[in-house]
């Protein structure tokens, strides 16, 4: 019988390879798992919604980023890079970092098949560890459905959108996010 051993990485190593590759790649506690390859409704909808938050918020303390940061989850050790992050003042970053940050208030996920579960279950589980974190969007790239959480006292509060002509209120932005925005372009299979 073979036996394969797995290589672990260093976090300084992850950031490294992670510096001079031509792919991303999270980082799991000591494994770098390379990330799929987007779609064009995925590029779409990512696109959409972080061009309309960076016009909708252009006047406030709030920023939106896309997704070539990288948010760092000390709790879980994980580097992952969301669709699209907002934050409420200035991003903070880790260790002083220009490629990590550490406190996002509103987190964006444009759903694909191969990351769907992960998505809504491990990584949304990563994510609440984070203290700022309080809003959580879901959006499905191949119908219109998107699943909003909301932070509140007792919990986190699902609401899920199917209609076109709909809004969907950010609470930790202050701004309607109109579903026909979203998905502005996006061709249906």
């Amino acid at each position: 019988m073979i036996t394969t051993v797995e290589r672990r990485y260093s976090l300084d190593e992850y950031r490294a390879i992670e510096e001079k590759a031509e792919e991303r790649s999270e980082y799991r506690d000591g494994e770098i798992v390379p990330m799929s390859g987007g779609s064009l409704n995925h590029s779409r909808i990512g696109g959409n919604i972080f061009a309309f938050l960076k016009f909708m918020l252009r006047d406030s303390k709030c920023e939106p980023i896309n997704s070539d940061l990288r948010l760092w989850i000390p709790e879980y050790k994980r580097g992952v890079y969301p669709d699209v992050m907002v934050f409420a003042d200035e991003p903070q970053l880790n260790d002083n970092r220009n490629d990590e940050v550490l406190n996002p208030i509103l987190i964006l996920e444009v759903l694909s098949p191969s990351t769907a579960d992960y998505d809504r279950q491990s990584k949304f589980r990563m994510y609440r560890s984070v203290s700022s974190f309080c809003e959580y969007l879901l959006v499905e790239q191949d119908e219109i459905f998107i699943e909003k959480y909301s932070k509140q006292s007792q919990g986190w509060l699902l609401s899920d959108f199917k209609d076109l002509e709909k809004s969907i209120f950010l609470e930790s932005v202050g701004v309607d996010l109109p579903i026909s925005e979203i998905y502005r372009g996006v061709v249906f299979g």
